[in-house]
């Protein structure tokens, strides 16, 4: 689900339910204000893809279910954020299915700003799940800024030494 997308240059930002892409769209809007951009909030389920879906009622259900859950994720975003689609910034809304960083890369032009959140992941998950941030950075055209989110405020920084007797 998506409209035409504006031509000139733009701010292009991941959303997903993750916090780290909380911090990301704030960034996103806040710069698109400052440099008079177009916002283009993203969202890429990762769901499974038929290559025919069309030809299959079930699959062709599912993706359109699917495509209306990531609408819904990228408005309470939104919400969450900002209080509502910022109404000063021209915005659109993306979603798509398949792998995040393939459609994040096609999306985002050269001149484009690529904006991306980068939260903690846990061993496993780096291991199954390839990192989006990196595979925009390798292969996007567009300038790619990847958001750190910040530590919680109980959780102070681990010292070196005490991280290095623990691998010992």
């Amino acid at each position: 689900m998506e409209r035409e997308l504006p031509s000139q240059p733009r701010v292009v930002v991941g959303v997903d339910d993750a916090p780290a892409s909380r911090w990301a769209l704030a960034w996103a809007i806040g710069d698109a204000r400052l440099r008079r951009m177009a916002l283009v909030a993203v969202h890429v389920s990762r769901a499974p893809v038929h290559p025919f879906s069309e030809t299959l009622p079930v699959h062709h259900a599912a993706r359109v279910g699917e495509e209306e859950r990531g609408i819904e994720l990228v408005e309470r975003a939104f919400e969450d954020v900002a209080g509502g689609v910022p109404p000063d910034v021209e915005t659109a809304l993306v979603t798509r299915l398949g792998e995040p960083g393939h459609h994040l890369v096609e999306l985002a032009r050269e001149g484009d700003l690529l904006v991306l959140g980068r939260g903690r992941r846990s061993l496993l998950a780096r291991m199954l799940l390839p990192s989006t941030s990196i595979y925009c950075a390798r292969y996007s055209k567009a300038t790619v800024v990847i958001v750190q989110a910040p530590s919680p405020p109980d959780e102070g920084d681990v010292p070196a030494e005490r991280t290095r007797r623990f691998w010992r």
